[in-house]
């Protein structure tokens, strides 16, 4: 089977500064070279697209060297950090923009939603929008109206579908566009992190209809979001991108570990070196389980340890610990402040502040936890970078698939429940 989509070393080159600011010369001065047979003098330079560090070049590498192949039917997630060149890379296959080296090939019609709107004139009225769209994607005007009413349904808009766009809501404006490019048939679906903006109701509708163009339409999907949960649930595949270039291409689930753990699989410890602010200095921040592995089940008891020295007396200084899902969410915080009996006054001296997770709390999945130490209302030392980690089902088989299933919620403490049969006599509605 062929590939229905093929990316061959494809880079992507942006300027920064204003616009126009030299461009005309760098332009004459590619198209001299151009003529000439030589190389593009401008590929010799620019830097990779780090946004965390000040570059030295006005030229910069929003993708490098992209090579991957996406076959028919495929449902492809694409994940990274913001910044990382998920967006370009979209524009890229949906022809918004050339790349600057490279060549990409696609066999069949492509459907793109990659922001609010997009291909919504917004002085046409909802139904003219849809004939709209389906025309730019290459659909007779037969086609696009045996799929309207299914189009609307859907979208949930039917009362403003003759009303201008411009007065839609941006939940609406979505809803629309992005009900257009999954019913018109298209070969490719290319979707952006969009449907962040609709509701809850909708977005699990938009995962359902990706799914279904998918399985029961044999089309491909492309699809780029933040949100793990919806990436694990829709797509077979998953590409990480970092600064512009891909770091893991294969399994959803080892691209969604790949991303989580920046691509450290065993990323339980963080140790520190000469890593001094003022008068502390932070050791290590490490997790340990009852069984002192790498690998944490339900049953487990978890000690989180944050080893650090101070270097003078210090009073009212907290550690807090922060814990997060997979998707960032924020499931509590504790702190060794909630220790009353604990001394407010610390000389100096090293320390190891542990803080102890009971068994049976946290659900089946990947969490990270971030570590800030401070004195409140006085000073902040720390706001740390993340350590990862999985919770295992404890009942798996050989193949690693759970017997049990994960159960719903962030959290799952085993509590006690009290069975017995009823000892006085059931009372029936007559």
């Amino acid at each position: 089977m062929k590939p229905i989509i093929k990316i061959e070393n494809v880079s992507k080159q942006y300027r920064l500064g204003l616009t126009g600011t030299g461009t005309f010369s760098h332009d004459v001065n590619r198209w001299w070279h151009n003529i000439r047979g030589k190389e593009d003098p401008y590929l010799k330079i620019g830097e990779a697209n780090d946004r965390s560090t000040k570059g030295e070049s006005d030229y910069v590498w929003a993708l490098r060297d992209i090579n991957f192949e996406v076959m028919p039917g495929e449902v492809l997630g694409i994940i990274g950090k913001n910044g990382a060149g998920k967006s370009t890379l979209l524009k890229l296959l949906s022809r918004v923009t050339a790349p600057t080296t490279g060549s990409i090939k696609a066999r069949g019609r492509i459907a793109s939603l990659l922001e609010v709107g997009t291909g919504f004139h917004p002085e046409l009225t909802g139904r003219e929008n849809v004939f709209l769209n389906g025309a730019i994607m290459g659909m007779s005007k037969p086609e696009i109206r045996a799929k309207f009413d299914e189009i609307v349904d859907f979208a949930g808009c039917e009362r403003y579908i003759d009303t201008p766009v411009k007065r839609y809501s941006s939940g609406m404006y979505v809803r629309l566009a992005f009900a257009v490019a999954a019913h018109l048939e298209p070969d490719i679906l290319v979707v952006d992190e969009v449907l962040a903006v609709g509701d809850a109701e909708f977005q699990k509708k938009a995962i359902g209809k990706m799914q279904e163009v998918s399985t029961e339409g044999g089309r491909t999907v492309l699809f780029v979001s933040h949100n793990m949960e919806s990436v694990r649930k829709l797509c077979n595949t998953g590409i990480v991108l970092s600064n512009g270039i891909i770091t893991y291409n294969g399994d959803v689930d080892q691209a969604i570990s790949n991303y989580l753990s920046n691509g450290n699989k065993a990323n339980n410890e963080l140790i520190y070196t000469d890593n001094i602010k003022d008068e502390l200095q932070l050791n290590s921040i490490k997790i340990k389980s009852d069984g002192d592995t790498n690998s944490y089940t339900t049953k487990d008891n978890l000690k989180i340890i944050i080893d650090y020295t101070l270097f003078d007396t210090l009073v009212n200084l907290r550690v807090i610990i922060n814990f997060f899902t997979e998707d960032g969410v924020l499931i509590f915080s504790t702190s060794d402040f909630e220790s009353y009996n604990l001394d407010r006054k610390r000389i100096a001296g090293r320390y190891l502040s542990q803080c102890q997770i009971p068994a049976n709390l946290l659900n089946l999945g990947n969490y990270r936890i971030s570590v800030h130490i401070d004195i409140p209302k006085v000073k902040s030392y720390y706001v740390d970078e993340s350590i990862t980690f999985e919770i295992v089902d404890l009942q798996q088989n050989q193949l690693g698939i759970s017997l049990s299933g994960k159960p719903q919620g962030v959290i799952h403490p085993i509590l006690e429940w009290n069975v017995k049969k009823a000892t006085n006599k059931s009372t029936r509605a007559s």
